[in-house]
């Protein structure tokens, strides 16, 4: 069994598997006009959780404690007569932190070029070997998040699932659908994205979110000073490897996500520490100083 398995001996005794994602779908389609929409709002939802909470996306057994608790934001932004939509989505995905009953949000990523089919009674069915518009976007996010969350609890854990995210996007390079190819006008879609997370260039990042959930974050009630070094540690790393990079997408990615649990972190450090963290921050995050700023207090 993965890592994964070291959350079960820190949790209830009573255990029941699960599958990976305890997701939820919710829809917003007040921009779609007309009554032939309707179907849209009472089955879209239900039918992506469905199609999300009962497939089975690793060969990993999860408990209900290990589960990825997920979220996604579907706003319609226009439909036509054909029933193909236009849409923009925020997901977000979380995980426990150890010893807590707690958890910490591993990713948000969101994506506003999504293009789709949806039919009043269309049936979403998971396909590997061949593109569809729907449950292809689908598939590629959720690899992403199986991805961030295996990363977090073992050093490059994810490259699987990150993987798979890849064939997907090789998929619907026959598909017209934006984002899905290399544009020189759009570094931020969903290929350039998962090519990244599989580049060497980005490995010391993704080694560093490991050390900042499994070192940091997970030994935090344990031994807080020692769990601070740990995340002090892994945004070094992180200052080290942003300034070899030429692009700054996955790094805004973390920060965005993770900025304000950072400056929790250190918000009760003695000032030395917070210093320390303070002038990584500085550098390497300038989009969210004024979070950061509570440091210098």
């Amino acid at each position: 069994m993965k890592f994964h398995g070291l959350l079960i001996l820190l949790m209830l005794p009573v255990i029941s598997i699960a599958q990976e994602f305890n997701c939820e779908v919710v829809i917003d389609d007040t921009n779609l006009e007309g009554t032939s929409f309707e179907y849209v709002k009472e089955s879209l939802g239900p039918e992506l959780e469905n199609y999300i909470n009962e497939y089975r996306w690793t060969e990993i057994e999860f408990t209900e404690q290990e589960q990825i608790n997920c979220q996604i934001n579907i706003v319609l932004t226009s439909g036509d007569q054909n029933f193909n939509f236009s849409a923009e989505t925020v997901l977000s995905a979380r995980r426990p932190i150890y010893n807590t009953m707690t958890e910490t949000t591993t990713m948000v990523l969101g994506d506003q070029a999504w293009q789709f089919s949806y039919p009043e009674g269309k049936s979403l069915i998971h396909d590997e070997l061949q593109f569809e518009s729907l449950t292809g976007f689908i598939d590629y996010y959720m690899y992403l998040l199986l991805g961030y969350d295996f990363d977090s609890f073992s050093a490059l854990g994810g490259t699987e699932y990150f993987d798979k995210a890849q064939n997907v996007v090789d998929l619907a390079q026959n598909e017209e659908s934006i984002g899905w190819t290399r544009n020189s006008n759009n570094q931020r879609n969903r290929f350039v994205l998962v090519s990244d997370l599989l580049s060497n260039n980005y490995e010391q990042l993704r080694n560093a979110f490991y050390t900042y959930h499994r070192l940091g974050l997970d030994t935090f009630t344990q031994n807080p000073q020692q769990a601070r070094e740990q995340v002090i540690n892994a945004l070094t790393e992180i200052q080290a490897a942003k300034r070899r990079s030429t692009s700054n997408f996955l790094y805004d990615l973390f920060f965005d996500t993770k900025s304000r649990e950072i400056t929790s972190i250190f918000l009760d450090a003695d000032s030395r520490v917070q210093l320390q963290a303070y002038n990584i921050l500085r550098e390497t995050d300038q989009g969210h100083l004024t979070e950061y700023d509570q440091l210098q207090n």
